[in-house]
């Protein structure tokens, strides 16, 4: 009889456990991949990259870095600046065809490095980064929702913008005649034999693309990049009537098109071995060392009053190069240090659609990290920065 009492209740109970376990929701996708000199290394990989098939995610699917991207986009520039074809201090408006001035600075010349350290007097507005085909670059600057009246560019203050990377991209396809994504391929993507992409078009296999991450929401709301398995009709947000024809499309027109701000998609492994060629750029010769110099030399440092974040939060950005963070700043007002050990290391974050991610690489010894974790609350804050709570437990995995 007793034996009965106890065995019942366990097979009343066992189903409803295995109910719940079916139906409790998918743990975020989350992938880590140390690297060094000498090689890389697979950290963390756990979740699914897609929730609809169950799919598990590894570091070789690619993902959406976000603003990971303005480092590779960067990486792009200086690579046309050691090829002679661009001058990261003459005026924009050489290569544009048309002159670009702040309303209220005309007098003012707007450059290369002012956009890529986010020190030209533009401002994102509502999403006014984005712009669909059909629209020119020119157009949306004549939006003075796009200048900040009280800043000139080149003044000292920095205001994290997206929109520099439209421009900075116009400007890169007028001085070569060439697509963004092509571009970037050719210059980047494919010399360091990535299997990557901005926006899915030039450089990603289709064996690449059945494997992207599909980036959720904390709600599990699909946020980005539900391909089910083929490249994406429309590369680019579609002209205002749903067209999507990119065959008329002149270079220079629309750097916004392949988003240069936040849409390549690479997979850890991938990134990584792009952390690994510019940390060891000495050995690699990617970039020139005047290039790699200037790049990753801080252009803006915080002083507590000569900034602002995205968000119009200071803190998490404290000294800026051209497209590349430094981390660890000492300076007052500073909660940079996502490692929580002081050590300096360059590189950059990325923050959208529910993923939080990072390149970062001490320059000393060559040591870094690539990751990214996915359907992140907003909200989410760190206990020992301004990063999130999500990333310092990631970040506290890995071997020091």
């Amino acid at each position: 009889m007793r034996r009965y009492i106890i065995i019942a209740p366990m097979l009343m109970i066992a189903p409803l456990l295995m109910a719940a376990h079916a139906t409790s929701p998918a743990p975020p996708a989350a992938v880590a991949v140390a690297f060094d000199r000498k090689g890389t290394k697979v950290v963390i990989s756990e979740g699914l990259a897609d929730r609809a098939t169950g799919r598990k995610v590894t570091a070789d699917d690619p993902v959406r870095i976000a603003s990971i991207s303005k480092l590779v986009t960067a990486m792009g520039v200086m690579r046309l600046v050691d090829q002679g074809k661009l001058d990261l201090d003459r005026d924009v408006s050489d290569y544009l065809g048309w002159k670009l001035r702040h309303p209220a600075f005309p007098d003012k010349p707007i450059t290369l490095a002012m956009l890529l350290s986010h020190q030209s007097g533009l401002l994102d507005g509502p999403d006014l980064y984005i712009i669909p085909l059909g629209m020119t670059l020119r157009e949306r600057l004549a939006d003075p929702r796009v200048w900040d009246a009280a800043h000139a560019p080149g003044s000292g203050w920095f205001h994290y913008t997206n929109l520099n990377f439209p421009v900075v991209a116009s400007v890169m396809e007028r001085a070569t005649g060439e697509r963004f994504d092509r571009l970037m391929a050719r210059l980047v993507l494919r010399p360091l034999k990535l299997d990557a992409c901005f926006n899915w078009g030039d450089g990603c296999s289709p064996a690449t693309i059945k494997r992207a991450v599909v980036l959720y929401r904390a709600s599990g709301d699909v946020a980005k990049d539900d391909l089910q398995g083929r490249r994406p009709d429309c590369l680019v947000v579609p002209a205002a009537d749903g067209s999507c024809d990119l065959a008329s499309y002149r270079p220079g027109d629309n750097g916004a098109l392949f988003s240069p701000q936040g849409g390549l998609r690479i997979s850890m492994k991938g990134l990584a071995r792009l952390g690994r060629a510019i940390s060891s750029n000495a050995a690699t010769g990617f970039l020139s060392q005047p290039s790699y110099s200037r790049m990753f030399k801080p252009a803006w440092t915080f002083d507590g009053g000569n900034g602002l974040g995205e968000d119009g939060e200071s803190g998490f950005f404290c000294a800026y190069g051209l497209a590349a963070q430094r981390l660890a700043n000492r300076q007052k007002g500073c909660r940079d240090d996502l490692f929580g050990d002081g050590v300096m290391r360059f590189g950059h974050s990325g923050d959208a659609y529910g993923l939080k991610a990072g390149l970062w690489f001490d320059p000393w010894t060559g040591r870094g990290v690539a990751y990214f974790t996915s359907a992140v609350p907003d909200g989410d804050k760190g206990a020992r920065s301004a990063f999130t709570s999500r990333e310092e437990a990631l970040i506290d995995r890995l071997p020091r």
